[in-house]
Formats: structure tokens, C-alpha cells, sequence
């Protein structure tokens, strides 16, 4: 039977929030949130904790969490994830974002089963778009999909451009997909990771995502209904202690 193994890498030097994952939310630092969400996904085997900072790991032991020393050098999740690729077991991998205190187990149990279910290199998750505001928000980043659900293309703009439609009317006219930043990988594509060079599209959109397009690879998506609640500014943090 493959085997899951779950990541949440996570970071203390957070630029726009310091020290979030450790910020206190309903008596619980943020991580321990997603940890204990992760935790309840019923098809993982596994459930890491990934960072760079011995004050995270020592709290994540605290609360019972299993954790991974790895570089601070690693810029991103996927990164960090790859650096450590030969101390996992697994044969497929979810990057569960360390400020990401709401996520739902069922959405990591369904990435996970579309992975068994299609065999896919890599798989995301999708939400629908419903107003016109956020399709303009480049903070919200677009896919493209295809008919069986492969994911075409990622961008910060409205994308695709109806042609000869006000742009008001676009998301009453078909439907636009939001990215949520949660990640699967199979093991090979993981493995391959370092050896990927940056390219031009993810350079000029800023989305890691568009690495893997660029070299030839693709994602299967999910869609769901869950809008992520990242913790990104103070104001995040507010509204996140409202909802515990």
C-alpha cells in the first residue's frame, strides 16, 4: 500500500508577522492548530513538522508533534521539504502551510485520494471565484483548468479574458478558479525538486507553482470550499482569535 506523509514546514522568521506560528491563538500556538487539524486527515500515515528554528521545534515536541531539523537556507516549503526528502518515508507528500490554522482534514484526505485515484505528479486545491473584485485582486492567483481538471496555467490576472464581455459580467458568465496554496507531490517529482531551475513565468508572477509547468510537469486539482485564513498581519491574527 503507498504510504502519506504530511509536511508543515515552519518558519520563525516570518517577515510581515514575526514568529507567527508561535503567536498564541485560543490558548495554542498558530502551529499546533494546523498540526492537530493535519493529525485528523484520515489517509496519512505520517505527520511531520518541518523548521529551521529550535525554539518551533522544542514547542512542537512540546504538544507531541514529530519534528525534522532543516536548513534556514531553504526559501520555500517545497524546498524545505526536498532538503530532507532522504529522511522521509512515503511515497506521496503534502505541504501543509504552518499559518494555515483552519485547514480541513477532508480537503487533505480528498488531495490525497485524487492522488491515488489519477496517479498524478502533483495535485492542488481550487475554489470558486464568485465576484468580480476578487477575480481583479492580484493577491488572489487564477488557474486555468482543463476538462479532466489538469491545471493549464497559474496567474495573479483575470485569466481567461472573455472577449467582448464586461469584465463585471465574467464570473457570472463561466467559472474562475482561485489557487489554495496546499501542495501534493509524489515522491520522484519531490526528489527532482532542487535540480529545478527557477524560470521566467514563475520569476515574473512570483508563483513557485509555474516552476513546475515550465519543466513539462502538471497538477491535478481539487475543488473545495474552503478559503484559507493564512496569518499573515496582525489584523489576520484578530480575526483568526474571533473565529476560535
Amino acid at each position: 500500500m503507498p504510504s502519506v506523509t504530511l509536511c508543515i514546514p515552519a518558519r520563525l522568521a516570518s517577515t510581515r508577522l514575526p514568529r507567527k506560528v508561535l503567536l498564541d491563538l485560543g490558548g495554542k500556538p498558530v502551529v499546533q492548530h494546523v498540526w492537530e487539524r493535519a493529525k485528523q486527515a484520515r489517509q496519512a500515515d505520517r505527520v511531520v513538522l518541518l523548521t529551521d528554528s529550535e525554539e518551533v521545534a522544542g514547542v512542537a515536541r512540546g504538544f507531541g508533534a514529530e519534528v525534522m531539523m532543516t536548513d534556514p537556507a531553504c526559501p520555500s516549503g517545497t524546498a524545505r521539504m526536498a532538503s530532507v526528502i532522504d529522511r522521509l518515508s512515503g511515497d506521496f507528500f503534502l505541504n501543509v502551510q504552518g499559518d494555515e490554522p483552519f485547514i480541513e482534514p477532508a480537503l487533505l484526505d480528498g488531495l490525497i485520494s485524487r492522488w491515488k485515484e489519477t496517479g498524478c505528479r502533483l495535485v492542488t486545491a481550487v475554489s470558486r471565484i464568485a465576484s468580480a473584485e476578487r477575480l481583479l485582486a492580484a493577491s488572489v492567483v487564477k488557474v486555468v483548468r482543463a476538462e479532466d481538471g489538469t491545471a493549464l496555467y497559474f496567474s495573479r490576472s483575470p485569466v481567461p479574458h472573455l472577449r467582448g464581455v464586461d469584465l463585471a459580467e465574467w464570473t457570472a458568465r463561466r467559472d474562475y478558479w482561485a489557487h489554495i496554496g496546499i501542495y501534493g507531490y509524489d515522491r520522484a517529482t519531490l526528489a527532482a525538486y532542487p535540480g529545478l531551475g527557477a524560470t521566467e513565468l514563475e520569476t515574473a508572477e512570483s508563483l513557485e507553482q509555474l516552476r513546475f509547468l515550465a519543466h513539462g510537469m502538471t497538477f491535478q486539482t481539487v475543488i473545495t470550499g474552503y478559503h484559507p485564513v493564512a496569518i499573515d498581519t496582525p489584523a489576520d491574527l484578530e480575526a483568526a482569535r474571533k473565529m476560535v
